[in-house]
């Protein structure tokens, strides 16, 4: 699909839907008040969030008619800001899924290219915001579950500092990991989503060093994405930042670490559902929720040990440096039709996601540029300090000011 513009230089909106884009669950309507920061702007939320008198099927069967009777908190914060919630989008199923795969609707398909995820968990939360169909949507990210979404789909989004923002209303994953994050076009909506949801106090500070890894957990990386990455830090150093090299300590075990402590959530949540109705589980979901069947406590114990370790290694990172740099995905956006394994894709989309999950700190995706191949969107992550995502905005913000990629729209 090629690439086009609205009239006045924005997206160009499609109301595809249902039908081929395959982003909205269900449409809404729930107005704020005409006055606060959001006025009027619209927004769909993830289909694991409640929203008073609309069903959250958390992409399964198993929910289908399951009515929300009060709003989470998410979504109280944002009709209280003004904006109008317009739509329940499409998911992965129990928000277990890198390519959105679900039993609850249409298969969610990526606004630049039909044929291609838009990424999961919270793939119709990205794919709305590509498409025009909203003005900024809400996912949630246990692993990669926005940033991965708004890589493929070349939109901001943002896995805020853990507990930053309330979960009160929404399904859970793994209690541990699971965040609300905010996700629209640029970092300057991205912020002013976060001004509204967050319930804590951002430590400021302004960002002077980025961190650039040699090698962050692998070096098998599409040349595009490692050239897209390195022309972004390029910009940046442009822009006055200095540049560090760094190491990131425990990056190799982080993600058997994440997947240990995440899955081993998943089976005991669903362990009723594996046992007496497994068949109404999409096929993928339920191959990776089973997963967590295996492990046992010593296992989880010594992966708790293991984030413990992990996380004071990125404190002492974090006092050399500011934010680090890093790719979003090692690898091109998958079609939706392609051949990998379940367990195999997953890993690979999610192996410079999962590692910044078991950060406490927050992580910002934001677009790059286009693969030369596919012509896809490049995502790159800004990682900082708990509490530190003002730092994140400003860097975010001043990038988006001197490159094009935020102004090319489906």
């Amino acid at each position: 699909m090629g690439r086009r513009r609205g009239r006045d230089g924005g997206p160009a909106r499609r109301e595809r839907g249902l039908t081929d884009l395959g982003a909205v669950i269900t449409w809404c309507d729930r107005a704020g008040s005409s006055s606060g920061p959001l006025a009027g702007m619209r927004i769909g939320v993830k289909d694991n969030i409640d929203v008073q008198g609309v069903v959250s099927t958390c992409g399964s069967r198993f929910f289908e008619d399951n009515v929300a009777s009060a709003d989470a908190d998410v979504v109280t914060r944002l009709i209280g800001a003004g904006a109008r919630i317009t739509a329940k989008l499409n998911m992965a199923e129990f928000a277990v899924g890198v390519t959105s795969q679900n039993t609850a609707g249409p298969v969610p398909r990526n606004p630049w290219d039909l044929a291609r995820v838009p990424g999961g968990s919270s793939g119709g939360s990205g794919s709305a915001v590509a498409a025009g169909l909203v003005d900024a949507s809400l996912g949630t990210d246990t692993g990669g579950s926005v940033r991965l979404p708004a890589s493929a789909c070349g939109v901001t989004g943002l896995r805020p500092t853990w507990g930053a923002i309330s979960n009160d209303g929404v399904y859970p994953v793994s209690e541990d990991f699971d965040t609300v994050g905010p996700m629209a076009r640029t970092v300057d909506d991205v912020a002013q989503l976060f001004s509204v949801l967050s319930t804590t106090s951002d430590l400021g500070g302004t960002a002077r060093r980025i961190g650039v890894p040699t090698v962050f957990i692998t070096d098998d990386v599409d040349p595009a994405i490692s050239d897209a990455v390195s022309a972004a830090a390029r910009e940046l150093a442009a822009l006055g930042y200095s540049l560090v090299p760094i190491e990131v300590p425990g990056a190799a075990s982080a993600q058997d670490i994440v997947y240990t402590l995440i899955y081993s959530d998943l089976a005991a949540r669903h362990r009723e559902r594996l046992e007496t109705s497994p068949e109404l589980f999409q096929p993928a979901t339920l191959e990776r929720i089973s997963l967590g069947l295996k492990i046992t406590e010593e296992q989880r114990l010594a992966a708790l040990r293991g984030r413990d370790e992990y996380r004071a290694g990125l404190a002492g990172l974090f006092s050399d440096v500011d934010v680090v740099l890093t790719p979003t995905m090692p690898v091109d956006v998958p079609l939706i039709d392609g051949d990998s394994g379940v367990i195999e894709q997953s890993r690979r989309m999610g192996q410079f996601s999962y590692p910044w999950s078991l950060h406490d700190g927050p992580t910002l995706a934001l677009p790059v540029g286009f693969h030369p191949s596919s012509g896809m969107p490049i995502g790159a992550q800004l990682t900082a300090a708990a509490h530190r995502e003002r730092m994140l905005f400003e860097v975010g913000s001043r990038f988006q000011a001197a490159t094009p990629h935020v102004r090319a729209n489906v």
